[in-house]
């Protein structure tokens, strides 16, 4: 059994060696040699062996006459392969011979070929060479006619399109290295193009404001159809162009100027009937480029920097205003041409240049201007003490204000500052005015105005609205009631409202406005200023009597136009008087407060003068009663009697109650002012004599009461002045003690109005008079008997006032 599985085994290994790569039957052979019958497995080896031997024979003996007859083929074979080869030989060597001709054309032909391609190859680089060099010879030309946004779109296209198909040439590359160098060239040169126009707008905005104001003037007086361009300052030619020359894409289209940048000349250039903008005075080309060529280079947003922040400097530039420009009318239209030719650059670069700058950046500038100028405006203004420069003022801020407005900018603060500086010129108006009042005063004489023809009465009425028929019917010669201070007045009061009218117009304001404005300040000149010229005149040193007089007259009539000032007012406003909200004028109040301090005036003057003639009299307090014959009145009182007279005769043109007035008060100043001489406490004796003289001067003046020097007095109540010295003198003089005591408090006493405390001091003076001129007659009984009289009712009068007390 053990000897089947070998012969087995030895079975496969050699199947195994026969169908295996002899590579591989080393393992197979280990396994013979680690078993323990490799000689057996030889022996079957060995019999394989000879088993294939046996059938290569087998197989060699069945094909050898086949190869014997291959053999002898071939040999055959060998003998036609020598003619062949002989034959070959000769073929080759005729065909050699006959090629060298062919070979020759045929290099001469491969020569041909190569320069052929050499020329295709240069004429190929040639045409790749030739468009860089024209590029760079039209960049230099460029160049040199400083378009320099052309040659930087010509740069652009040398570096990126040609010089890659050139191919790397040392000429490529040279113009490869100085690209960078053009390149901050023309963005150098183009800055410096761009601050050259700077200062030029700055040095010429003036000139550029002007022209924007002198047409913003004349777009007032167009037909409404043609002020309604939405830009006014802009002619429509010149927005054209400058559309043109952002929209174009390509180079053709670029603002390539060859002129340098500042102020052109219009008048050559501009159509007849164009008038100029910001565009045709400014060429804006440098800065189109400059933005053009930053944006190419990509660097817009520091060339927005760049112009911004130059612009901002500018702008304080001209927002600053001149130290004197508050002296003439001038340095203002300067200031304000120059900060319109700010603006309308800036709103022309805004509408041309699609993002240079924005709104917001505007806006920002304009409401940085807007408070400086406010600011300027108002310190400057103050100094201003002209009304017509004021107005002037007024007019150029107005048409600065609808200049910048036309061009989108906010004005209201500005219209808001002009109110106030309304206030200010209604100021300088009223000083203006008080001196024209004052002149007015000084020049009058305050005397009635004559007139001796009607073209000199219809003169005076026409500047002034007298009412009076019964004037009107007089025969000429005549005279008007006022002097010529009245109808100066009322026109200077007219050319007052006319100066408020003018300031109010083109302020946008409503009618209803201006009127309240102009009716506030010819209250103003009312209550102020001509009331403050009139106590002026009425206080100011000697003024007589009559100028006080004709005062009276000239306020009188003066209150009475004041309907016609109200008229007048509403006429030239077109607002009724009779509106609800309508100021009225205060003229009535300050012409009765003028009347009433010219007759408190007239008092007080007259009294001054009575009080210059009681300083003349001169009375003998200790004279003796004269014997017989009457007492004649003193010579000072005559005299002031006779003043009082002519004075009251001129009265008769004031109202009753003020002639009447001045008349009581003149008559009461005299009988106190005689009072209080009786009672004077310097004058310690009086005599009975002293006061027959006085009673003899108030009987003259109770004559003159009693003659009526003012009419319009009811019986004798002018008498009622004098009636406290009248019953003080008739108690003494009639030595009537006996009745006033007896009678004293009682409503039908004969001397009501003899205070006890007054007869007691004037009692008192005569006892001292009396003992002194009886100390050596005191052995006479009358005297003696008169002394004791006027002691008892000395000490009755103190019981008296002791009771009246108690």
């Amino acid at each position: 059994m053990a000897s089947m599985e070998t012969a087995a085994e030895h079975e496969r290994i050699l199947r195994e060696i026969e169908s295996t790569d002899s590579n591989c039957i080393g393992p197979t052979l280990r396994s013979v040699y680690d078993g323990q019958e490799h000689g057996l497995f030889v022996e079957k080896l060995d019999l394989r062996i000879r088993n294939h031997d046996r059938e290569i024979e087998k197989m060699c003996n069945h094909h050898f006459q086949g190869f014997v007859d291959s053999i002898t083929e071939l040999l055959k074979v060998r003998g036609e392969a020598q003619k062949l080869k002989s034959q070959v030989t000769e073929t080759n060597k005729h065909l050699q011979d006959d090629g060298k001709e062919l070979i020759t054309s045929m290099e001469e032909l491969q020569q041909c070929r190569i320069q052929q391609r050499n020329i295709a190859t240069t004429i190929d680089k040639l045409s790749h060479c030739l468009p860089v060099l024209e590029m760079y010879s039209r960049l230099q030309e460029q160049m040199r006619l400083k378009r320099y946004y052309p040659a930087l779109r010509t740069l652009e296209q040398l570096e990126h399109t040609c010089l890659p198909r050139a191919g790397q040439y040392r000429f490529c590359s040279i113009m490869a290295e100085n690209i960078p160098k053009l390149r901050t060239q023309i963005r150098d040169t183009a800055m410096t193009q761009l601050r050259d126009f700077l200062e030029s707008i700055r040095k010429h905005s003036d000139k550029i404001g002007e022209t924007a104001i002198r047409q913003a003037q004349l777009q007032c007086s167009l037909d409404s159809s043609i002020s309604t361009q939405p830009r006014a300052l802009i002619g429509r030619r010149g927005r054209k162009e400058a559309a043109a020359l952002t929209d174009s894409g390509g180079p053709g289209g670029s603002p390539a100027s060859e002129q340098d940048s500042g102020i052109l000349d219009v008048e050559e250039e501009g159509e007849e009937d164009e008038v100029p903008g910001a565009q045709d005075l400014v060429d804006f080309s440098p800065v189109y480029s400059c933005l053009h060529i930053y944006t190419v280079l990509g660097l817009r947003d520091v060339f927005e920097n760049y112009y911004r922040k130059q612009r901002r400097k500018q702008a304080r530039l001209v927002l600053q205003p001149h130290s004197n420009m508050h002296e003439t009318l001038e340095g203002y239209r300067r200031y304000f041409n120059q900060i319109v030719g700010f603006f309308v650059v800036e709103d022309h670069v805004l509408h041309t240049t699609h993002g240079l700058v924005n709104r917001a950046y505007v806006e920002e500038l304009w409401e940085l201007a807007l408070s400086k100028i406010v600011a300027a405006l108002r310190t400057h203004s103050s100094y201003c003490d002209d009304p017509d420069l004021v107005l002037d003022l007024k007019n150029l801020i107005v048409l600065f204000a609808d200049t910048l407005q036309g061009y989108g900018f906010p004005v209201s603060q500005l219209f808001d500052m002009l109110l106030e500086i309304r206030e200010q010129y209604g100021e300088i108006l009223l000083k203006r005015w008080n001196i024209a009042f004052r002149q007015v005063l000084d020049q009058d004489n305050f005397s009635p105005i004559p007139v001796s023809t009607e073209e000199e009465f219809r003169h005076y009425t026409s500047l002034f609205p007298l009412q009076d028929p019964e004037l009107e019917q007089l025969p000429f010669p005549k005279k008007l009631p006022f002097s010529e201070f009245v109808p100066k007045v009322y026109c200077q009061l007219k050319e007052f409202i006319y100066a408020c009218l003018k300031y109010s117009e083109d302020l946008h304001l409503s009618s209803t406005e201006v009127d309240d404005m102009i009716r506030k300040s010819t209250n103003l000149l009312l209550t102020r200023t001509l009331s403050h010229c009139l106590h002026y005149a009425i206080k100011k040193k000697n003024v007589g009597l009559a100028e006080l007089v004709q005062v009276i007259i000239n306020t009188t009539h003066l209150e009475q136009c004041c309907q016609f000032l109200e008229e007048f007012i509403s006429n030239i406003t077109n607002v009724p008087p009779d509106m609800a909200n309508a100021t009225k004028l205060y003229g009535t109040s300050t012409f009765k407060d003028a009347r009433h301090a010219a007759e408190a005036e007239i008092y007080t003057n007259l009294n001054a003068k009575i009080d210059q003639f009681l300083q003349l009299a001169d009375y003998d307090w200790l004279t003796a009663v004269q014997g017989g014959g009457t007492v004649a009145a003193s010579d000072y009182l005559v005299d002031l009697i006779a003043f009082l007279k002519s004075t009251f005769s001129v009265f008769t043109n004031l109202p009753g109650k003020v002639a009447q007035t001045a008349c009581m008060s003149a008559c009461k100043h005299i009988s106190t002012s005689l009072m209080q001489l009786l009672l004077d406490p310097e004058i310690r004796q009086i005599s009975m004599g002293a006061l027959h003289q006085l009673n003899a001067d108030v009987k003259e003046c109770e004559s003159f009461a009693r003659a009526g020097p003012v009419a319009g007095f009811q019986g004798d109540t002018l008498l009622l002045a004098f009636s406290d010295l009248r019953q003080l003198l008739e108690l003494f003089t009639e030595w009537d003690w006996s009745t006033y005591l007896a009678d004293y408090g009682k409503s039908t006493c004969k001397y009501l109005r003899v205070n006890p405390h007054t007869a007691l001091v004037l009692l008192e003076k005569m006892r001292e008079t009396s003992r002194k001129n009886n100390m050596f007659a005191q052995f006479r009984k009358t005297d003696r008997d008169r002394q004791k009289l006027i002691d008892t009712v000395i000490k009755q009068l103190r019981n008296l006032i002791a009771q009246h007390h108690a």
